[in-house]
């Protein structure tokens, strides 16, 4: 068994998720990977369990409905925080927007002495390629409002490939977890540095996805602009002790 779990959450991804298992399998270090399938119309998950009798490191999770990102990697974390050789917990898009070669980047970074290492698109310039210019500059604008209403010193607050080691997981309070949609991924950036971790960024380059369709939507901007704030009051009423 691996001590890394990539955990992918999926909804609709059938142009994809083919793709993405078989690139992570071919890379030179032997990752595991949880889908967290929420009941996929396309056959999302068939696809997946399809594919397990070719990869014994592929495992599935399935839910019933779409319930949301930050639920979806909640229910991976907890799983794997339930298998005691699970060290490194990666969460990563389906969409080859992430590279899958940079999560031994990630990994390393980990290794070193970080105990969460985010694959950042802000930290050296704007590494954005396919993106119209409008999604560029409210993401990039984005990670500059969290910074200041946080005072966390992270260039891509809102970035969504991440490695984690298993004691962050442990330490955070998986239940206090408040968002499930774009906010989520600033909390647990948040919630990290609040209790002392060290969080460092690697630089990549994000690609917008080529097939199948984001799931982005202004709701999900609109819960991350209120959330951001919201979860800085709250951190005021929060003992951040180990």
């Amino acid at each position: 068994m691996s001590d890394s779990l990539i955990i992918i959450p999926t909804y609709n991804e059938k142009e994809n998720i083919e793709k993405i298992i078989r690139k992570v399998f071919s890379l030179p270090y032997s990752f595991e990977i949880l889908i967290i399938d929420d009941g996929s119309p396309d056959g999302t998950a068939s696809i997946v369990k399809g594919l397990q009798k070719e990869f014994p490191a592929l495992h599935i999770e399935e839910r019933k409905g779409k319930l949301g990102l930050g639920t979806a990697y909640i229910h991976g974390f907890r799983w794997a925080l339930a298998r005691p050789a699970y060290q490194y917990i990666f969460e990563m898009d389906a969409d080859f927007s992430h590279n899958p070669d940079d999560l031994i980047r990630l990994r390393e970074a980990c290794v070193k002495g970080a105990d969460m290492a985010i694959g950042s698109r802000y930290v050296n310039g704007v590494n954005v390629v396919n993106w119209p210019m409008n999604r560029v500059l409210m993401s990039y604008f984005a990670s500059m409002y969290v910074r200041i209403i946080t005072r966390i010193d992270i260039q891509d607050a809102t970035a969504g490939f991440k490695c984690y080691t298993r004691r962050v997981l442990e330490t955070i309070p998986l239940d206090k977890i408040k968002f499930v949609g774009y906010a989520f991924q600033i909390e647990m950036k948040f919630t990290a540095i609040k209790y002392g971790f060290k969080v460092v960024e690697v630089p990549i380059i994000f690609t917008d996805r080529t097939e199948g369709t984001s799931k982005m939507s202004t709701r999900i901007f609109r819960e991350a602009f209120i959330g951001v704030i919201q979860m800085k009051v709250w951190s005021w009423f929060r003992n951040y002790n180990r």
